[in-house]
């Protein structure tokens, strides 16, 4: 877990000096050469200055094979999922298993060095540490040439440039701090003659740095009248500028808020209660701004369009616009289990365990996740293991596909197999055993499918929600619940963390908590980590959230379950002609843990091109 002693021979510095320092501009400048370009008409000139800087939204860079993205969309999870190697992040979680076997499980029991280079410098997939330090030298040239522009239509899009310049070099510092540990926080161009031994700071300091980097953001953002892209609701152009890829005022005000809640995070607090405390303030700051400026829950009618259906939309205070994505697209393989593209050896999917699914309650809210849980919720009434998908919480319907499910284009979701009297088995439609990407789980996600397949061929749009509304509230409702416990109030604040956590459910039409789980802050925050994980599943947080609550031995280190669904005819033991069993996932589709996996290596070769780097003794 400890990746580095008190100093690092910064990597950044292998970066800047190796791939760098033929520099963004030298990049940019050899990619229009009869442009006639040099730096003083680049940085001088509004135009070719924006240009220059918006490489870190879509810059690329020349691999053999073609030019490859390199900026910061490969932090992105839906941008990261959508790849060759057919896994995303929860995918290497106990979240989640990856149907076709490929490198996602290896990754997940702890064989992570073998395949670091698809996360440092692969262009052909996705390098992480290289285009975030790229980003930050774009960032940090774009601030130090700022006063050079000379012909700047308004003094407006000035303030605009500086504060995405703050903005993206804070996101690139908290998406390295949150996948490779702490860093020094490079705010000046490191030129060839300077020092190469630079201070980390401690991950407290370096999430700190981040949100003190997004409020600088914000005051610019604000000087250029640029706190929200588009138009109010109700107002010509709302949700259609063309400029909504770009952060805006009130996404750095979330920004600081979610650092501000990974600093406060057991994993990194060095600072007691006085780090929650900073957390919920700046949450409850960041609820109130975006609703000053027109940000809203979207209904449950319209919930799914956070993800699928629409370019963006009012909940989203940045997201990522994808495009639409065919039914048998490489990108969705990752996604997407392969009967659903009529892809027997490619695609691969997201199949929830059973110890995920488990996380959705049922709809008068009892939890489902031990085996006490499920007992005092048959006790009620409200739950049979033998009917175990009858009035659970509306998400499961929305994100899970499940035995019976309704599908389009299939009927319903048959992920069964039936022993017939010949000796012979036959199998459900969703388990086709001639298909390599089908589910060992006994389910599929059904959040990010989009209804598309072989038998429903659309293209539907599909959207990365980076942060919206919905998370301000269970951000606000972990770091009170921790500072002031489940029914005080924030300071300043109108909402308890219980109140902010049934804003939530009853957007979904869920129950409110039970009041046996609100008594105190350490049984409500086994919920709050509940509700996180259901409304925040597929959106990249689970496999950072189990690390910084430093769950993950404990989740990881489990068995990992999945469901065993055998068609037996009905009876009054098996109401739905359905016999279903838990059973342990096989042996190499099961997690492991170890400490180094709080973070991810270096390349080995790295670690010797830097004289007082102290490598991880695991790693």
């Amino acid at each position: 877990m400890n990746m580095m002693k008190k100093y690092i021979i910064l990597l950044v510095i292998i970066f800047a000096t190796m791939i760098i320092t033929p520099s963004c501009l030298e990049d940019y400048l050899d990619q229009a050469p009869e442009s006639g370009l040099n730096e003083e008409e680049v940085f001088t000139k509004y135009e070719n200055f924006k240009n220059y800087f918006d490489a870190v939204y879509s810059g690329r860079k020349y691999f053999s094979g073609g030019w490859r993205d390199y900026n910061i969309r490969t932090a992105f999870p839906l941008y990261f999922g959508a790849w060759d190697q057919k896994w995303v992040w929860e995918g290497s979680t106990d979240c989640g298993d990856q149907g076709r076997y490929m490198e996602g499980q290896a990754f997940k029991q702890g064989q992570v060095s073998a395949f670091i280079n698809k996360f440092t410098y692969d262009g052909k997939r996705r390098p992480l540490l290289e285009s975030m330090f790229t980003a930050i030298r774009v960032c940090n040239t774009a601030i130090q040439n700022i006063d050079m522009i000379v012909d700047a239509p308004t003094q407006q899009d000035k303030d605009d440039l500086l504060a995405q310049a703050h903005f993206v070099r804070a996101f690139c510092h908290f998406e390295l701090m949150r996948f490779w540990g702490p860093m020094p926080y490079l705010t000046n161009v490191i030129g060839t003659e300077d020092p190469w031994d630079i201070p980390r700071l401690s991950k407290y300091e370096t999430l700190h740095q981040v949100a003190l980097d997004m409020d600088t953001a914000a005051t610019f953002y604000e000087k250029a009248d640029r706190m929200r892209r588009d138009a109010p609701p109700g107002e010509s152009g709302h949700l259609t500028s063309p400029d909504m890829f770009r952060p805006n005022g009130v996404a750095a005000k979330a920004y600081k808020a979610r650092a501000l809640l990974y600093a406060a995070s057991p994993l990194n607090n060095d600072k007691g209660q006085t780090a929650w405390e900073d957390a919920a303030k700046a949450a409850w700051e960041a609820i109130q701004l975006a609703e000053q400026h027109g940000y809203a829950l979207l209904s449950v009618a319209d919930y799914k369009k956070n993800y699928v259906g629409v370019d963006y939309t009012n909940e989203q205070i940045w997201g990522y616009y994808f495009g639409t994505m065919s039914y048998n697209t490489g990108n969705t393989r990752g996604l997407v289990g392969g009967i659903f593209q009529n892809s027997k050896s490619s695609a691969s999917g997201l199949m929830p365990t059973q110890n995920f699914v488990d996380k959705f309650e049922t709809k008068w809210g009892d939890p489902l996740n031990t085996e006490a849980d499920r007992q005092a919720a048959i006790a009620a009434g409200h739950f049979a293991e033998q009917d175990p998908y009858k009035d659970r919480d509306p998400r499961f319907y929305i994100d899970i596909i499940y035995n019976g499910a309704p599908l389009v284009g299939f009927g319903k979701a048959g992920i069964y197999y039936e022993r017939k009297s010949d000796g012979s088995t036959s199998y459900g439609n969703m388990l086709n055993q001639s298909y390599l990407g089908i589910t060992k789980t006994g389910y599929m996600q059904r959040k990010y499918w989009g209804d598309q397949s072989t038998k429903n061929r659309t293209s539907p749009k599909y959207t990365d929600p980076l942060i919206r509304l919905g998370e301000l509230y269970l951000n606000y409702a972990e770091a009170a619940n921790e500072a002031y416990g489940p029914n005080t109030p924030a300071p300043g604040a109108s909402m308890t963390a219980v109140q902010a956590i049934n804003v939530i459910r009853a957007r979904i039409e869920m129950d409110d908590v039970l009041p046996q789980y609100t008594s105190n802050k350490e049984i409500f925050r086994d919920r709050i980590k509940n509700e996180r994980n259901v409304e925040l599943f597929l959106e990249g947080h689970y496999y950072h959230d189990i690390r910084r609550w430093m769950d993950a031995p404990q989740t990881m280190g489990g068995t990992l379950m999945g469901v065993d669904v055998e068609k037996v005819g009905e009876s009054d033991e098996y109401p739905t002609g359905y016999k279903y069993t838990r059973l342990p996932l096989p042996a190499d589709r099961q997690s492991t843990w170890k400490d180094p996996m709080y973070y991810l290596p270096f390349n080995t070769e790295d670690n010797f091109k830097m004289k007082n780097f102290v490598p991880n003794v695991v790693w």
